[in-house]
């Protein structure tokens, strides 16, 4: 689990992040507003802890602009605002927690970890081999058989179809896909990922302009779905 940590306080960023760094999370650190957005944009996070008075760009101000385009990741406060009126405007502008300083730091790391469990949705176990509207997958071996007959999925399209397909009902947004199948280096452009809808459409899709299993929505990502 990834967390990005924005806090200007040298001491105090130091003292989280190894904290954070014990329990196993990898932590990504900034000191300014703008490096923030640039990490929040580029990169996976699996939380956002901001501090509110920042440099250049402030902690409100980077949870409005994250939440412009990301509606799941967790965002918690870290910070000396303590009015209520702080808190009401933090968690107005998209925060789901916020934490007031001096802190405890065991308290942070069980808001922290329950932040994350809470929005960490568990896949359904799906069985290597899955069957759907007369179309066969064994995802272990890659082989499928489709519109084309038997063929073979390359493994990059077996990650991303085994991911839609355990979280089928569900929308996959484009940063999850980006997390499971391709990791955090290397991203490819939304293009990319355009074109493995298509081409599962037209493996396993009757029409494939007229798609009932793999559903794009609009400006999110993706939904498979198989009732």
């Amino acid at each position: 689990m990834r967390i990005l940590l924005v806090e200007d306080e040298e001491n105090i960023q130091d003292v989280i992040k190894l904290n954070l760094e014990m329990e196993e999370y990898e932590v990504v650190a900034a000191d300014n507003g703008k490096d923030a957005l640039k990490y929040a944009k580029e990169q996976h996070f699996d939380l956002l802890i901001l501090d509110v008075m920042l440099p250049e760009v402030d902690g409100f101000q980077i949870c409005e602009q994250v939440r412009l385009t990301n509606r799941e990741v967790p965002i918690m406060f870290l910070t000396a605002k303590d009015t209520a009126q702080d808190r009401i405007s933090g968690l107005k502008k998209g925060a789901d927690d916020y934490l007031t300083k001096p802190f405890n730091l065991e308290e942070l790391l069980l808001r922290v970890n329950n932040l994350i469990k809470r929005t960490s949705k568990s896949p359904d176990n799906t069985p290597d081999e899955y069957e759907f509207g007369g179309n066969w997958v064994n995802f272990a071996t890659y082989e499928a058989k489709g519109n084309p007959g038997h063929f073979t999925l390359t493994k990059k399209e077996a990650m991303l179809l085994k991911l839609l397909v355990d979280r089928r009902g569900e929308v996959v947004s484009r940063q999850q896909i980006l997390q499971s199948v391709w990791g955090y280096d290397v991203y490819p452009s939304t293009r990319t990922i355009d074109n493995f809808i298509l081409s599962f459409r037209k493996y396993f899709e009757a029409d494939p302009k007229n798609p009932e299993y793999f559903l794009s929505v609009r400006g999110v990502g993706y939904k498979f779905i198989n009732d």
